[in-house]
């Protein structure tokens, strides 16, 4: 009897304490007295009797009828909302300990209120949790990016928090902008397991040290199921954490393979059963290719981060393949800096199936708003066992001095300037109005005269010019594929080596102004030999220019995705020491720039030029074409087309490259950069970037390589100084012999020349809807060389009936079949007619690069 009354009270206890346990989580349903149950849980309405929470004002209730909200988990709760005008506080009785807190937010238009015009502020027990918070600005950019990483938009969104309340109660205060609204769809508190950030964190760049995390309350920026689907909440049932897929946030997604193995995992600590579900430990993903000599290549992921904020990331490990120690060692990067090498995930867990993680904290700094995460092999290690593994990420942010929330301070104290300054520009345009109303009709007297000259310039196209539509011209995204590539598979499908600051200065002698090569907007280009005897050009920034950052990343970012034997190949890069390094194959010949004009070389043929500018064109080609979006260079010039030992030309330079529009787009609206004399002018007007301007800036480079001289010279009489239009002014008299370089004299096909002219001319039409595309270019360079070997071969009587009846009988006819009988090979972006070349070599800027 005593036995059973003891066991009684147990049973009582725990049922008590679970009872506790369950009062203290909150799901609210907001904007309503009803509930609604959501994937087994009942959300109870936030003006429900007896639902332990207060309101300090009721605000404005609103309700839909939409009958499917794009969320299949959360859908039902989105239909209300509730909306304020003025503060709006929310007190959950009974809380304390560590709690998540999710805000979900899911807008639609209710009455006079317009969602985009909402604005609001979110406090927790005084913590600032946002400030200035626009949901459906917060939601467009989480789609843009999405949508360019060819993942679903979403409509709807949820901060989550882990708040540690050491008092009986929560208030969150919701704080409407001045003039303007909020509004809440529902709020989620759970309890936090205890201890579930318990422990120290090693400091990355801290040479193995740890630090004590201490926090208020942390901001869950990213949860990452690695190389497995997405984990709904459901399946997360514990903590309703959910894991979103990884490979929207990869570089390169394909640079790791996704395996799996669902059997006989357990946690490496029976502390660890909550820091997540055995299902993120059952999918992971390794190094592609890690057999390959060359192990140069990492796992990467970048992540939109706040600014000026410390972050806690937390990684997850299981090793499901290996069931012996040291079988796979590797290295982690955080922010290009080591976070751990000699990693060894069987050890640290202590065997196969052990699920296991560790936590890392770095600074981010006021001026960084990435945070990059990359495995790769340690090098210590050698060639076997350097293979590297991840099963999930997350990524958080640590309160400072009781502010979560995060504000752009630019774009702030940009719309500040904007607002104090509208005087002045009211003023400023009334008497720029009355300047214009003096000027107005001179300018549409120039306008007019103008337009009629075009029209009677474009009435008929120019003889030759055939404008195609090239079905078998698109490029996919394997690029060079069939081509040899010095530094194996791996090279096609990675960023590159993370290089050592003691290797380049070793490649380099220690940076010997001997080996400059090159000298443009980033920095100085070094030739180098790394270790291997590999010939390389290296890139190094220099602290003065007006390129950075952005630049170095997006050039690594741009080159990690394509792979092209037209475009200079990245072999690695390095960023220690406040170092920013490129390391390029080196590209023997230089720039196209430099065998044209503004040095001793040799100059090139006219073959030679009409080659190198059908390789920049290829290159070009496949950048518009090979991804789903496509790439706009925005820096086209002949500083930027470097040619190998065998003079085969290649695109360089990708810094200032943008992805293309959307399907949905006819244009990126951006600021305007690029290099004077090059510049689109429609561009340069509506600040509208399309693949035209690139169209633009390669005209200019053509009409370069007939003139041979620079495209701006101030130097020149006043009608001479642009060389786009002192060339277009030829080129429409039909006389663009009449300026070309000297020292073409007698050596080229006047067919050719003329066809080429024709090319030119049409890339600088003053509308790039006028322009053709790059592969219409292509096409029509391809006939430009078939017209001049054929020429060729005329003048050297390689056929008899050719030469009795000159270059108007068989020899223009056998080009013109050629070159309607060309196809394109679509893994290579190149004509099948066109002889492979060898490639050995990489980028120099040239000696002028001039920015905006």
């Amino acid at each position: 009897m005593e036995n059973f009354r003891l066991f009684f009270l147990v049973i009582v206890f725990v049922f008590a304490k679970t009872g506790e346990a369950q009062s203290r989580s909150f799901l609210i349903n907001c904007g309503t007295n009803s509930s609604v149950t959501v994937s087994g849980r009942k959300w109870i309405g936030d003006l429900a009797p007896n639902s332990n929470i207060t309101l300090s004002s009721t605000g404005i209730a609103a309700s839909t009828d939409i009958s499917s909200v794009n969320d299949s988990t959360y859908g039902e709760l989105y239909k209300t909302a509730r909306i304020f005008d003025n503060s709006l506080n929310y007190t959950f009785q009974g809380v304390r300990g560590d709690y998540f807190v999710r805000l979900h937010f899911s807008p639609f238009s209710f009455g006079d209120y317009n969602v985009n015009e909402s604005s609001f502020g979110v406090e927790a027990n005084g913590l600032k949790l946002v400030e200035k918070f626009e949901v459906p600005g917060e939601i467009l950019q989480k789609n843009t990016y999405l949508q360019s990483s060819g993942s679903n938009s979403t409509s709807s969104m949820v901060k989550e928090y882990i708040l540690a309340i050491n008092r009986d109660a929560l208030i969150i205060e919701f704080i409407p902008a001045k003039e303007k609204f909020g509004f809440i769809n529902a709020i989620e508190i759970v309890p936090a397991v205890d201890k579930l950030f318990a422990g120290s964190a090693s400091k990355v760049g801290g040479s193995g040290a740890n630090v004590n995390v201490s926090w208020q309350g942390i901001e869950t920026m990213y949860r990452l199921n690695v190389g497995g689907s997405e984990i709904s909440p459901s399946q997360d049932s514990d903590l309703w954490r959910k894991w979103e897929v990884d490979a929207s946030y990869m570089i390169t997604a394909n640079a790791g393979l996704e395996i799996k193995n669902s059997s006989n995992i357990t946690y490496s600590s029976v502390n660890d059963s909550s820091v997540a579900p055995l299902l993120v430990y059952e999918s992971a993903r390794t190094m592609s290719n890690n057999e390959v000599l060359e192990k140069r290549f990492n796992m990467s992921w970048k992540f939109e981060v706040d600014p000026d904020f410390d972050y806690l990331i937390r990684l997850h490990f299981c090793e499901l393949v290996y069931d012996k120690a040291n079988q796979r060692i590797f290295r982690v990067y955080i922010n290009n800096r080591t976070a751990a090498d000699n990693f060894n995930v069987f050890v640290r867990a202590g065997g196969m199936n052990k699920a296991y993680h560790q936590d890392f904290f770095d600074v981010v700094s006021s001026k960084v708003r990435t945070l990059w995460i990359q495995l790769g092999p340690d090098s210590a290690v050698g060639a076997a066992g350097t293979d590297a593994l991840l099963n999930g990420l997350e990524i958080f942010k640590i309160s400072r001095n009781g502010n979560l929330a995060y504000v752009d301070n630019n774009e702030s104290s940009g719309n500040s300037s904007k607002a104090s300054s509208k005087t002045s520009i009211l003023w400023g345009a009334i008497g720029a109005g009355i300047a214009s109303v003096a000027i107005l009709a001179t300018l549409l007297f120039c306008f007019c005269s103008r337009r009629r000259e075009k029209s009677s310039d474009t009435k008929t196209n120019p003889p030759g010019w055939r404008p195609l539509f090239l079905v078998n011209s698109t490029v996919n995204a394997k690029g060079s594929a069939g081509s040899k590539n010095p530094y194996g598979s791996v090279a096609s499908t990675r960023v590159g080596k993370r290089f050592l600051l003691p290797e380049i200065r070793a490649a380099t002698n220690n940076f010997d102004e001997i080996l400059v090569i090159g000298v443009g907007g980033f920095g100085k280009v070094y030739k180098g030999e790394i270790d291997d005897g590999t010939l390389v050009a290296i890139k190094r920034s220099n602290p003065q220019s007006e390129q950075g950052l952005a630049e170095f990343e997006t050039e690594i970012e741009m080159l990690s995705k394509l792979r092209h034997r037209h475009l200079v190949s990245l072999i690695g890069f390095c960023d220690e020491q406040n170092e920013m390094i490129l390391v390029y194959e080196y590209m023997a010949n230089g720039t196209l720039r430099s065998h044209l004009f503004g040095s001793e070389l040799p100059p090139l043929t006219w073959k030679q030029r009409v080659e190198a500018c059908i390789g920049a064109a290829r290159g070009l080609h496949y950048l518009h074409t090979g991804a789903d979006r496509g790439i706009i260079h925005r820096d086209v010039k002949t500083t930027n087309i470097l040619l190998d030992d065998n003079f085969v030309a290649k695109m360089s330079d990708f810094g200032l490259s943008k992805t293309g529009p959307a399907l949905d787009h006819t244009h990126v609206s951006t600021a305007v950069k690029g290099s004077f004399g090059y510049l689109d002018p429609e561009y340069f007007r509506r600040q509208q970037l399309t693949e035209k301007s690139d169209v633009y800036s390669f005209g200019v480079v053509l009409f370069e390589a007939v003139c041979s001289r620079p495209v701006i010279n101030p130097t020149l009489p006043k009608d001479q100084i642009n060389l786009a239009e002192w060339a277009m002014k030829w080129q429409r008299q039909r006389s663009i012999e009449t300026i070309m370089d000297p020292r073409l004299d007698g050596n080229y096909c006047p067919e050719s020349l003329k066809n080429f002219g024709d090319i030119a001319e049409k890339c600088l039409a003053d509308e790039g809807k006028n322009r053709p595309t790059m592969g219409e270019v292509l096409w029509h360079l391809e006939y430009v060389l078939q017209l001049h070997e054929a020429w060729i071969r005329s003048n050297a009587g390689e056929n008899s009936f050719t030469s009795s009846h000159g270059f108007g009988g068989l020899a223009l006819d056998e080009a013109e079949e050629r070159q309607e009988s060309t196809s394109f090979d679509e893994e290579t972006g190149c004509s099948r007619e066109s002889t492979s070349r060898g490639y050995n070599g990489s980028t120099t800027d040239g000696v002028e690069m001039v920015r905006e």
